[in-house]
């Protein structure tokens, strides 16, 4: 496990170490191996505490923060938009096709 790093000068900024920490895991593999969990808000409270922590003084882990929720934010924007409607017909024609060569098969 990771020890503290604690700053005996005024102006720097207290590491935190990063939650469940695994034996010859540096700082940010952890960090990164986790960045799912705290974008999607699976991650307890403290945990989230001490993720926003290393970010904070980790420019690499930010950067790769930043691109997966510009990422998050552009996969969700998109979801919002319908499929044509022709589209939308022509694949359920394709599923009642499927469904209906399975049940023959299955006889």
């Amino acid at each position: 496990m990771s020890k503290q790093n604690v700053s005996t000068e005024a102006e720097e900024p207290v590491i935190v170490p990063i939650p469940h920490s695994t034996e010859g895991e540096t700082e940010c593999e952890h960090a990164l191996k986790h960045l799912y969990e705290y974008l999607d808000s699976e991650m307890t409270s403290d945990d989230e505490v001490r993720m926003r922590a290393h970010v904070a003084h980790c420019s690499p882990c930010l950067a790769e923060l930043s691109a997966e929720e510009l990422v998050k934010q552009l996969v969700r924007r998109s979801c919002h938009e319908q499929a044509p409607a022709e589209l939308r017909l022509r694949i359920q024609a394709q599923f009642t096709v499927l469904r209906t060569t399975t049940v023959i098969e299955t006889y």
